[in-house]
């Protein structure tokens, strides 16, 4: 669920939808919430459904996160988590359904799908806005994101690949700095529920994986001459530098994952550190002047802190952009004699 604010019992969540499906029983398609308010129409979101919280509300409970059942009445199928938050499904004979596969989405995901639904509400327009003003002063959407289309084509797109090859590759390092740079943004907006999307290694791996599959698919026959067989290279000293040249080829984009998701996450770490720093130093509330010294030394520091985050946004965007570059053009370079 989207945790927005609160604890216990009057928490604010929204509840992310469960999606299910079985190759005998087709799809079914129900709210998270179900599985911890099994048998009401009606579901309070303020309840968190924490452990223990229902135990007095008579609901049917089983393992250590106070879940629930769901029943589904098109495909006759009973739902539950276990102690891991694993979905297992039972059909009407209580039989466990070996083939019932999760395909529910994380709080990742619905952050990747806001970002792309807000870039595909910007982007088309400021693409039309250039057709139609074509040779006159930019304004509004346009005026704004310009600055930084541009920035992109002239500074690290042109540099790195080329200028006669940069337009391949503009529209993949456009997207992918505007959809880093989103993300990032998004994950310091207070009460929204905390995304993290770029600090997933999951949403960082596949970005890494594109890179990689253009770059290789891009490379021409000096890029993989000097990887596969150096030239003016000693045989022995060919039989170890080329196993080296090959795990650099993995190296380069597992080096981009590792690093856009480490450098996010540290900020949120850093800040969550300085948060618990207060309640460990006031005893959990026993010596509340001391709580009160370390708050406020504490919330300066988280101030610092976003506003380095916020550098850090943009900073890690750029990075991701400019290394792809990099290796899109020594994948394109042609041989110098």
């Amino acid at each position: 669920d989207i945790h927005l604010w609160g604890d216990g019992p009057s928490a604010v969540h929204i509840p992310l939808p469960v999606i299910s499906y079985a190759p005998e029983y087709g799809f079914d398609v129900f709210s998270s919430a179900s599985l911890l308010h099994h048998g009401e129409d009606h579901v309070d979101m303020s309840d968190h459904g924490m452990e223990g919280a229902h135990a007095d509300h008579g609901h049917h409970t089983e393992g250590g996160h106070g879940a629930g059942e769901y029943h589904s009445h098109k495909t006759d199928l009973t739902y539950h988590l276990d102690g891991d938050g694993v979905l297992h499904a039972k059909d009407a004979s209580g039989n466990t359904v070996e083939k019932a596969y999760d395909l529910s989405i994380s709080k990742s995901v619905l952050g990747m799908f806001i970002v792309i639904l807000i870039m595909m509400l910007i982007f088309p327009r400021v693409g039309s806005a250039y057709k139609k003003r074509k040779g006159q002063a930019p304004k509004g959407l346009q005026n704004a994101f310009e600055p930084l289309i541009l920035f992109i084509r002239d500074e690290v797109a042109v540099p790195s690949i080329g200028e006669k090859k940069a337009d391949r590759y503009l529209p993949f390092l456009l997207t992918t700095f505007f959809f880093i740079l989103l993300c990032n943004l998004m994950g310091l907006v207070p009460f929204i529920g905390g995304f993290n999307v770029t600090g997933t290694m999951g949403v960082t791996l596949t970005l890494a994986f594109f890179v990689f599959v253009i770059t290789a698919i891009s490379g021409n026959r000096h890029y993989w001459g000097h990887i596969l067989w150096p030239p003016n290279v000693p045989l022995p000293i060919k039989l170890i530098l080329i196993p080296v040249e090959v795990v650099g080829i993995l190296l380069k984009p597992a080096v981009l994952m590792i690093r856009l998701t480490a450098n996010i996450s540290a900020g949120h770490i850093i800040i969550l550190a300085l948060t618990f720093l207060v309640f460990i130093i006031s005893g959990y509330g026993d010596n509340v002047a001391a709580g009160i010294g370390t708050g406020i030394f504490s919330v300066a520091f988280m101030i610092f802190m976003y506003f380095i985050e916020f550098l850090v946004a943009f900073l890690q965007a750029y990075v991701f952009t400019l290394l792809a570059a990099l290796y899109f053009g020594d994948a394109t370079q042609e041989a110098h004699h």
